[in-house]
């Protein structure tokens, strides 16, 4: 997602306590605000506030939950847990130990996703365009997110480069900025294609049923290993283990159960570093033949 685009989305929402009662004593201490950032799909923004401020209730947490403007932020004081594309988190955790550990990823209601923390990119059209599938594409137009986005870009340049087609495939390219604008200009007619994250694509056409008769799906890229929801390692590690904790039970919360639901989201996992190996792969495979652009 642009920073432009991250900036017109969501203010800075914080919750309304931001002290709590220490153990065995009667006057109040301040606790450390514990700062959640998405850097995902704003029509799923509503789950991670949600969680943000469920979080702050269930552990007796200051919480508050941001947009973020740039991947640069995670590992620096302005994010503590985030929601991020698998791509980016990849990408920081070249080299060395990196900043933000995985702490979960959501398993998405589906049989197509067989109970695994895993995710799809639907390549959408028109309803009337004459492609039916994505080798039908060949010199037409393209609308992607964000150039560090898994759904939208890394698994499209990996599906390229898997064909052999890594000069020129697209007569056009557009940089949309988030995954509905991508949407919205397939449905206008803007652009002629797009890769679109399978849950936000379902989502987006729950909320506006409209959309149905005006796209269809002619292929799918993936699986991808789904985004996690990462932690800064500076956290302490008690902090860290009940965060997993409370995503890892949010599928038996009767509170949590409706939010999950609307967002399509089965219950959540426990992922690590190794989980986001064929990302890993992708990327290196993209390096290999200089195709890390789009073009």
């Amino acid at each position: 997602m642009t920073d432009d685009a991250r900036r017109q989305i969501v203010p800075v929402i914080s919750m309304n306590t931001l002290t709590s009662i220490a153990p065995g004593r009667g006057s109040r201490r301040r606790q450390k605000l514990v700062r959640f950032v998405t850097f995902l799909a704003p029509n799923l923004f509503p789950l991670y506030e949600f969680i943000a401020h469920h979080a702050g209730r269930r552990l007796g947490l200051p919480t508050e939950i941001a947009v973020g403007s740039s991947y640069t932020e995670l590992g620096t004081e302005a994010v503590d847990v985030a929601f991020v594309c698998g791509l980016p988190y990849v990408e920081l955790s070249r080299g060395g130990e990196v900043a933000i550990e995985p702490l979960a990823a959501p398993i998405l209601l589906g049989e197509r996703f067989d109970g695994r923390a895993i995710y799809f990119s639907d390549v959408i059209v028109q309803r009337a365009s004459r492609c039916q599938s994505f080798a039908d594409l060949r010199g037409c137009s393209w609308a992607y997110n964000e150039p560090h986005s898994q759904s939208g870009y890394g698994i499209t340049r990996h599906h390229l480069i898997s064909r052999g087609e890594t000069n020129g495939y697209f007569g056009r390219i557009v940089e949309a900025g988030w995954h509905e604008e991508a949407l919205r200009l397939v449905a206008c007619g803007a652009v002629d294609a797009a890769a679109i994250d399978c849950q936000v694509l379902s989502v987006a056409l729950c909320a506006h049923p409209e959309l149905v008769a005006r796209v269809r799906v002619i292929d799918t890229l993936g699986p991808s290993t789904i985004q996690p929801v990462v932690a800064a390692r500076r956290l302490p590690n008690q902090l860290r283990a009940n965060l997993r904790a409370f995503l890892l039970g949010l599928a038996n919360d009767p509170v949590a159960r409706p939010h999950l639901d609307r967002a399509l989201v089965h219950r959540f996992e426990v992922v690590n570093d190794a989980s986001y190996t064929d990302i890993r792969a992708m990327l290196a495979a993209a390096e290999a033949v200089d195709f890390l652009t789009l073009r």
